[in-house]
């Protein structure tokens, strides 16, 4: 079976997206192929590596990246983690079969000493519940 293509998109590529397209290898890596953007590019955050690699979710090659990169791609999901991302998907020339949109809160912007923990937690509870769905769509098939 063909891999999905999944692009995960935020402001700065930093934090949320880039722990959605490691979660999204961790937990079915066979089944879609991640990928992650940012309307502003950055640069991986280290408590994003932190929370990651703490959860042994390999950290191996995630870079930020800016969602121009991905000019005239089509991907089967675009999954989107904040206000910002969403404005700039508007303009942008690739496209999608679904477009979700997940409110994750920046954990740069909250200072509280889980931020980056607690970002993980929602986007792998979004994720279980997605790829759940996905998993019944193959099956029904």
């Amino acid at each position: 079976m063909k891999q999905r293509r999944v692009l995960f998109l935020c402001n700065a590529n930093s934090a949320r997206s880039l722990m959605g397209e490691a979660l999204l290898r961790h937990l079915a890596g066979d089944r879609f192929e991640a990928f992650s953007a940012g309307s502003e590019s950055d640069h991986p955050h280290e408590l994003t590596l932190a929370a990651l690699s703490k959860q042994g979710i390999d950290t191996q090659g995630l870079a930020s990246k800016p969602l121009d990169d991905f000019a005239g791609e089509h991907f089967d999901t675009v999954i989107v983690l904040c206000d910002k991302a969403q404005q700039a998907c508007r303009d942008w020339t690739g496209g999608s079969d679904e477009y979700l949109y997940w409110d994750i809160r920046d954990p740069r912007l909250i200072e509280r000493w889980d931020a980056y923990e607690q970002a993980l937690v929602e986007i792998r509870h979004g994720l279980m519940l997605w790829l759940e769905i996905k998993g019944r769509d193959d099956f029904e098939r």
